[in-house]
């Protein structure tokens, strides 16, 4: 009987927490000036960094870019390969040391934030990104 019991009170949480997801994606956002959109590089990048010993050094990493808004989206897709260029050209001048450590990485951050941001203001003529995070680094 108990397990009986464990068991409907799983099933019933489960059934639950999915309509709860299902009501969350399903509501609309509150206002239009609190809106976020993310746009994610598909795939993976994966590029070298400048090594001191004799085999390579590589780092892998997902980038996701928070825009100001979901109309944003179509510009920053539409600059994919740019900014994707710019943040394997950033990484590829990185030391091993800076790659490897934890402020290094957030300095690498910070600069692809910039860089990407310049080209944006460039090609765009707005800075979009408003936050650019490293979703996977390895």
């Amino acid at each position: 009987m108990k397990k009986l019991l464990s068991v409907c009170l799983i099933l019933f949480t489960s059934v639950f927490s999915v309509y709860a997801a299902d009501e969350k994606e399903a509501a609309p956002a509150a206002t239009p000036t609190g809106e976020y959109a993310y746009y994610g590089f598909e795939p993976e990048i994966v590029t070298n960094y400048i090594s001191n010993r004799k085999k390579l050094g590589f780092v892998k990493i997902s980038v996701e870019l928070m825009v100001k808004s979901p109309d944003d989206l179509v510009t920053v897709e539409r600059h994919d390969p740019l900014l994707r260029a710019a943040i394997v050209e950033v990484l590829g001048n990185q030391s091993e040391e800076k790659i490897k450590s934890l402020t290094g990485r957030e300095e690498i951050r910070r600069e692809c934030f910039d860089m990407g941001n310049n080209l944006l203001t460039k090609k765009a003529g707005k800075a979009l990104v408003v936050k650019l995070i490293f979703t996977y680094y390895l």
